[in-house]
């Protein structure tokens, strides 16, 4: 009975890691969304630094940033707030990604 546990709990730990590899796989060839804590502060991040809006968006960053979060602004523009590891702002321009995080025309905001 010992023996058999042993393999069921191993099998769990496989399967685990076996799903953990699956998703970083797949997460290595696109962008990485925050969760958690860390996308809670993020945000909060984000949001101070822009005075307010709805995060749209939140990511591993790339380019020197460590988060990359997407804030619609009240008046409707979207931008994206770079932040590194500490969550302090690295700087934010105008998220010119049109539908599908396609770029489209646009600029700094």
């Amino acid at each position: 009975m010992r023996k058999r546990t042993k393999i069921g709990a191993g099998a769990v730990v496989l399967a685990a890691l076996a799903g953990g590899s699956a998703a970083w796989a797949t997460a290595g060839g696109d962008d990485e969304s925050l969760t958690g804590s860390t996308l809670a502060r993020a945000g909060a991040a984000a949001l101070a630094e822009t005075g307010g809006g709805s995060v749209t968006g939140a990511e591993v960053g790339d380019d020197g940033a460590a988060y990359e979060v997407e804030v619609r602004l009240r008046d409707g523009r979207q931008v994206e707030v770079r932040l590194d590891a500490d969550y302090a702002v690295l700087g934010r321009a105008a998220d010119d990604d049109g539908p599908a995080d396609r770029d489209t025309a646009g600029g700094d905001d």
